[in-house]
């Protein structure tokens, strides 16, 4: 079988939050630079984002997250939709609770589940306040 593509980045991506606003220093950029000393650092509140907006249709395989341990998602949900549509829920994980790179499977319920865009939402944070820390962010599957 062939090796899942990179699908992210160099697509645009959006993040719901940056602590302090501070996007030198925690900006979204960080999840994808291969850095282990940087990182996506949201602000507090409840259900923070990522969207991801492919420049093509994509058939996404696999996801690929590490998050600073202690501040992570107990629930992670995946929607997708094509360009001009609205989010449809196609999967959710449950990651761990530590800072070890965690690779997901995403198991779509339409085994062809073509999508140019991609929003993934962290619930049920294991901060108190609701931050989220993403150190890699990485996103595999087929160009179409």
């Amino acid at each position: 079988p062939r090796v899942p593509a990179l699908l992210s980045p160099p697509c645009p991506c959006r993040v719901s939050s940056v602590l302090n606003r501070d996007v030198k220093q925690f900006g979204k950029k960080h999840m994808f630079d291969a850095s282990e000393e940087t990182c996506w650092n949201s602000d507090q509140g409840t259900c923070q984002w990522v969207t991801l907006d492919f420049p093509r249709p994509v058939k996404v395989s696999q996801l690929h997250i590490q998050f600073q341990g202690g501040f992570s998602s107990r629930l992670c949900t995946l929607e997708g939709c094509r360009a001009g549509e609205e989010l449809v829920k196609i999967s959710q994980l449950y990651p761990q609770d530590s800072h070890a790179m965690q690779i997901s499977f995403a198991t779509f319920q339409v085994e062809e589940t073509v999508l140019d865009k991609l929003k993934i939402t962290f619930e049920n944070s294991t901060d108190f306040f609701g931050r989220i820390v993403v150190y890699h962010l990485r996103v595999l599957g087929e160009r179409l």
